[in-house]
């Protein structure tokens, strides 16, 4: 690649309707992973590649219209929150042919037992389900993502380690097989201090649980959602209201808000709804003005679109002649 600087590169599935537990568990730090750097202190030394896994998708989402829905939907939101599309190359995964191109090439050198060691495969197993040959081969679509743009660090959760560890194990078997060093070994960047958010039921925040804060909530919907809280009758410190305002407030100023509305549920709600509006107001409004020009977006992928092409393509001809077929 022409540019020096070292590639971040990871994908976002456009699946589920964004609540605040999404967005404080992992994509606000990842936006400031990618404005920032890193490691501490090497601000501006990744170049980041983010993509949306429509393909990954497939294997729950297998209706067109809502595809497209919730792929422009999860590129709407990212851009609200704060990542900047002029420093990020930010395309769809389907937009890519050279991705699933090189899943076959490496479902050729990768044996059944192998990907049977999956984290999805086997709790698919566990739950006696019905797997899908996506589902099964998922972790070499994976492996084609990171490494088809030579990707230094991959951000992930401290569950998701073993997605990177299948990457490297391809990168270093096509290496060996085809004799050549096609492929650079990625690390992983587990993101520290992800934090875990509880829900209204004092459950994690999920979508299966009905127990969320919509990211992008108008003001009726945020009060529904706060007011629905569930509280104790103790009288003491609500702790499911108390561990949501956390995450927009500082705990130390929190302490005296609650000692001084000790036992009033009500009250304290009723800040909890004017800090979140306070947090969540000025992203909710780029996301309104993201859904009424259309054209932004489709900029945005237009870009990422021709960029990642550019580099994919670059990568498959040395891989083509790595195999023999150019």
């Amino acid at each position: 690649m022409a540019d020096s600087k070292l590639v971040l590169v990871s994908g976002v599935k456009p699946t589920g309707d964004l609540h605040i537990g999404n967005y404080f568990g992992a994509m606000r730090q990842f936006v400031d992973l990618t404005k920032e750097g890193l490691p501490a202190g090497q601000a501006g030394k990744y170049r980041p590649f983010i993509f949306v896994a429509d393909y990954h998708a497939l294997n729950t989402i297998q209706d067109a219209e809502e595809m497209r829905r919730r792929t422009r939907e999860i590129v709407m939101a990212y851009i609200a929150i704060g990542l900047d599309p002029e420093a990020v190359t930010f395309f769809k995964q389907s937009d890519i042919p050279a991705h699933t191109e090189l899943c076959w090439i490496f479902d050729t050198i990768t044996t059944m037992p192998y990907l049977m060691r999956a984290h999805a495969f086997k709790d698919a197993e566990a739950k006696s389900k019905e797997i899908s040959v996506g589902t099964f081969n998922y972790p070499m679509l994976m492996a084609a993502d990171i490494l088809l743009y030579d990707a230094s660090i991959v951000p992930v959760g401290a569950d998701q380690k073993q997605h990177i560890e299948y990457a490297r194990d391809t990168a270093e078997k096509f290496n060996r097989v085809f004799k050549t060093d096609v492929f650079k070994l990625p690390e992983p960047y587990i993101m520290p201090d992800v934090a875990i958010v509880p829900g209204t039921d004092g459950q994690k925040m999920s979508k299966s649980y009905r127990n969320v804060i919509p990211l992008f909530a108008s003001h009726d919907e945020l009060v529904k959602a706060v007011m629905g809280i569930v509280t104790d009758s103790s009288g003491g410190r609500p702790e499911n209201v108390f561990q949501i305002h956390k995450l927009v407030r500082s705990e130390s100023e929190l302490v005296n808000v609650y000692d001084q509305h000790k036992g009033n549920y009500k009250a304290l709600k009723e800040t909890l709804i004017e800090d979140l509006e306070r947090y969540l107001a000025p992203m909710r409004a780029k996301y309104e003005e993201l859904k009424q020009d259309s054209a932004i977006v489709d900029d945005v992928l237009a870009r990422g679109k021709q960029e990642a092409r550019a580099i994919s393509e670059a990568k498959m001809e040395q891989v083509r002649k790595a195999i023999g077929v150019a």
